[in-house]
């Protein structure tokens, strides 16, 4: 991706959490936050991703929302971004963040589990760590000047 591209997106992206947090009015947006702003090669068109709190109803309802604001967006960035056309606005529902923090809440419990029942730590391929006893630690010559 090219440079001039990327830079953009991050302006994309810091314009729009702006715009969201400062200046839409609509009752049905909850607490939005722009995760990443992604542009089209003809920068005609932007994917704006957005994480929402809440359940899945404030979800739908922020996200109906977002869609109906995306014309205003469109304009508050052509004012705030100077570039011959304004992109198009797509918002889009970016669930990573929960994802990630579902996948280190079961984590955690797997480690709990583990530490309760008494078992040695996994290691990141999902084996558990050899526990060593005194004798595995002794090298090989150890071993064998041993009598």
């Amino acid at each position: 991706m090219g440079l001039r591209r990327e830079k953009l997106q991050e302006l994309f992206k810091a314009e729009a959490s702006a715009i969201l947090l400062r200046e839409l009015r609509d009752p049905r947006i909850g607490f939005v936050s722009v995760t990443e702003v992604e542009l089209s090669r003809d920068l005609r068109h932007a994917k704006i991703f957005v994480s929402v709190m809440g359940d899945q109803e404030a979800k739908r309802r922020t996200m109906e929302a977002l869609d109906r604001a995306a014309g205003y967006v469109r304009s508050e960035l052509g004012r705030r971004v100077s570039l011959r056309h304004t992109p198009e606005v797509l918002f889009r529902l970016d669930e990573s963040i929960e994802r990630g923090t579902r996948v280190v809440a079961l984590l955690r419990r797997v480690a709990g589990q583990d530490a309760a029942a008494g078992e040695a730590p996994r290691e990141p391929g999902g084996s558990a760590a050899p526990a060593q006893s005194d004798h595995d630690r002794t090298s090989r010559t150890d071993r064998r000047s041993a009598p």
